[in-house]
């Protein structure tokens, strides 16, 4: 089982190259500012996750993989990894960006602990209208806005963590029960 999990995500990388090159930080930054709903939250968060590219793939049983930044007021303060693993009714592939606000220094401290994930009811806006697309880590479904720069769903904090995607490509269906597991490593 677990080899079978390597290779999926092993797949999905394959499918959706990662780049940890700095201009793909600034980029994807660039982005999230200018994409609607999570412009707003550039102003008031305590700092933020920024996962460039995160490929995910399943047949059955899905993985998803994808390496971070995060920041506290502006700044890199060290690297974060994201891992997923699923399982359901689920076929394909797909591409995402990902940023996850922190509202205050307590989420901050809570994502930097070491090993963080997110619990059933957590869930992620996502920006961009996409076959297949998924806004939630819990499996369900939200709904997407037809443009790049608006969001459907108004966000909002929930226990100090707001977090949103924008689809890069591919295809996936899913109805999934799965959740994201996040390692963090301070800048040295």
């Amino acid at each position: 089982m677990a080899r079978f999990l390597s290779v999926l995500m092993a797949l999905a990388a394959l499918a959706f190259p990662f780049s940890s090159h700095a201009d793909s930080y600034s980029d994807t930054i660039a982005l999230f500012k200018k994409a609607g709903q999570s412009a707003t939250f550039f102003d008031s968060a305590y700092g933020y996750a920024v996962f460039p590219s995160i490929g995910k793939g399943g047949v059955g049983i899905g993985g998803a993989y994808g390496k971070g930044q995060v920041y506290e007021k502006g700044k890199v303060i060290g690297e974060t990894s994201m891992t997923q693993v699923s399982v359901g009714l689920q076929l394909g592939g797909q591409g995402f960006s990902q940023i996850i606000f922190f509202e205050d220094d307590r989420a901050l401290k809570e994502f930097t602990s070491g090993n963080f994930e997110f619990g059933a009811e957590a869930s992620a806006i996502a920006i961009t209208a996409s076959a297949g697309a998924k806004g939630s880590t819990t499996g369900s479904s939200v709904g997407a806005s037809g443009g790049k720069n608006d969001a459907k769903t108004i966000g909002k904090y929930h226990k100090g963590m707001a977090t949103f995607t924008i689809a890069k490509g591919g295809l996936m269906y899913e109805a999934t029960l799965s959740g994201q597991k996040f390692k963090y490593t301070p800048k040295k």
